[in-house]
């Protein structure tokens, strides 16, 4: 008998069991998303909590290792993470990472420290959390693709992701509730849900897939970590100042991280076709679909992964206080306002998922990201000082864009592999995804600093000076760097304020109206337009090659796979049924009573 067909019979002696995979891993996946989001919203009270000023130069640092720690660490370590679960176990990785999660998240909310001493603790155990994250991210989909048949594997990633993009939009409403009443809540919040998961796991969760026995893959590890470290790393301090410059990609270290970073990953992938067991499984591009698929997941994560930062700043440091609402307010409602963003992904995103199992998902994701690029369009069509109703309606429909896109998109990936590979598949997949939601970052921030610092200084200097501000002080304000404006903006903090608090008494300059809510929202429009439209039009550029990258998936099923359909039954109950029966069994009654 093949192990695959054991498998299949070990999944068949509880018919249940994908429901209580399904109902796990879509708490790990939210758990996990909401934490890689919930610092962003309450950066500005973590840091008055511990004492720091965030825009101190000598700061910023922190700030940004405090925002990119977490992706950075799961971009690296979910393929390895994932090829763990092929060698050793999905199940038990994942629970590893569900404990390593909850621990993590305990030594974050009993921080006790003050000051630089406080950052790099919160700093090295938001790392660890991400190695938790990245054991459940990598092992989730692998579990699900094992618990469900073929014909199911959509409507199971899609209720997944749906978890996995609405937790990052659930994180920027906690955070941005829990973080003003005490900043430790966010870490404490997680605690009981990673006790109740980590428990739950271990007693339910089984291994019904392929395991693969082979040796680990040492060298191709190290090259990939130290590789992608390299590159990531460059990125984030890239749109640092450096020297004269509003950026860093003119630091030598930056441009060495870069360089140096693709070097030793080309050294990584000649390693990768010489070892028996290797890291990344190159034969797996041979498939159509697992190429295109992870092309196209690439482009769309690179063109959305900015997405969230440039509407943080757009809201928080403009249209919000132009319409009444104090910057100490702005970042609870900036997550408020980007609701509808949510109920477009929550509405079409488990439907897509079912209907792509039988209907094919290729015109599912090709629409879905044809759909995204036209709302990044009409955000470039927007105003700054735009109506809500508006913008609102923009947001939902790319969330339905990204809806339509993101489940049948990793049921197409992961239907594309074999069975003794899907841990490893998954890890890939969610490296790309997660490396392009940091290169988005960069890319996003990069594009934004460059349009701004073509027409900010002026207006800057125009504006302060038309105030009564003495030129010399307006001038050495308006020089200061564009990205510490941007990230006061992303910080909810009143950036004028920020920037002329050194300046010293200036008699005759009214500081209420400059510091007011009208002065700066209205003073950086006409310069942010032109940073927005400059990283909006290369998202609808990304997206578009989403979706042609899209049109070449719908390939043919590895064989592995098949033999796992072929020896499923041939009745398959109905969703209602199966639901009916999953119940029953936790209350002792029939299927039949309870529908009755």
């Amino acid at each position: 008998m093949t192990s695959a067909a054991t498998a299949t019979q070990s999944a068949d002696v509880d018919p249940h069991y994908k429901w209580i995979a399904l109902s796990n891993t879509t708490l790990g996946m939210l758990i996990a998303t909401i934490n890689s989001s919930i610092v962003l919203i309450a950066l500005p009270d973590i840091f008055k909590g511990i004492g720091l000023n965030p825009l101190t130069p000598s700061n910023t640092s922190y700030l940004l290792w405090m925002m990119m720690g977490f992706l950075v660490v799961t971009a690296v370590l979910v393929v390895s993470f994932g090829r763990l679960g092929d060698m050793f176990g999905r199940a038990r990785m994942y629970n590893m990472g569900f404990l390593i999660f909850t621990i993590s998240s305990i030594f974050l909310a009993i921080t006790w420290f003050d000051g630089a001493e406080a950052a790099i603790w919160l700093i090295v155990w938001r790392v660890i959390q991400g190695v938790g994250g990245a054991f459940l991210m990598a092992n989730s989909s692998a579990i699900l693709t094992d618990a469900f048949p073929a014909h199911q594997r959509g409507l199971a990633m899609g209720i997944n992701g749906v978890a996995a993009i609405a937790g990052s939009f659930l994180g920027l409403l906690v955070g941005g509730l829990l973080a003003p009443i005490q900043w430790h809540y966010i870490f404490l919040v997680s605690v009981p849900f990673g006790l109740v998961g980590t428990v739950w796991a271990y007693l339910k969760l089984r291994d019904t897939g392929v395991r693969t026995k082979a040796k680990m893959d040492w060298w191709g590890n190290l090259t990939f970590a130290i590789g992608l470290i390299a590159i990531l790393v460059a990125i984030t301090y890239g749109i640092q100042p450096y020297g004269d410059s509003d950026m860093g990609w003119g630091n030598p270290l930056v441009l060495a991280g870069l360089i140096g970073g693709f070097v030793v990953l080309a050294i990584f992938v000649w390693i990768e076709t010489r070892v028996e067991s290797p890291l990344f499984e190159l034969s797996l591009f041979r498939n159509r679909s697992f190429t295109a698929g992870n092309a196209a997941n690439l482009m769309g994560s690179i063109g959305r992964g900015g997405l969230q930062f440039i509407l943080i700043i757009w809201l928080q440091g403009i249209w919000l206080p132009q319409h009444g609402y104090d910057y100490s307010q702005t970042p609870l409602w900036a997550g408020i306002y980007m609701v509808p963003m949510t109920i477009g992904f929550l509405l079409v995103a488990p439907v897509s998922g079912a209907l792509s199992d039988k209907l094919g998902t290729k015109w599912f994701t090709t629409i879905g990201m044809l759909i995204t690029a036209g709302t990044f369009v009409a955000l470039i069509m927007l105003p700054v000082d735009f109506a809500y109703p508006a913008f609102a309606v923009v947001l939902l429909i790319n969330g339905v864009g990204m809806g339509l896109f993101a489940s049948p998109n990793r049921a197409e990936v992961m239907n594309s592999l074999p069975a003794s590979s899907r841990g490893s598949g998954a890890g890939m997949m969610t490296t790309f995804q997660n490396a392009a939601m940091v290169l988005s970052i960069g890319l996003f921030f990069s594009l934004m600093i460059a349009g701004l610092s073509s027409g900010l200084p002026d207006a800057m200097f125009s504006g302060l000076t038309a105030n009564g501000v003495p030129a010399d002080q307006a001038n050495a304000v308006a020089n200061l760097p564009t990205v510490g404006i941007l990230f006061a903006a992303f910080l909810g903090y009143n950036p004028i304020q920020e920037l002329l608090a050194g300046s010293g008494s200036m008699p005759g300059v009214d500081m209420d109206h400059l510091t007011g809510l009208d002065f700066f929202p209205h003073l950086i429009s006409d310069p942010f337009a032109d940073g927005l439209a400059a990283a909006f039009w290369f998202a609808v550029i990304c997206c578009v090659l989403g979706a042609i990258f899209s049109l070449f998936t719908g390939g043919g099923r590895p064989e592995a796979v098949s033999v796992v359909v072929e020896a499923e039954p041939r009745h398959h109950e109905s969703l209602g049924e199966e639901l009916a029966a999953t119940a029953s069994a936790a209350s002792g009654e029939s299927p039949s009573e309870l529908v009755e």
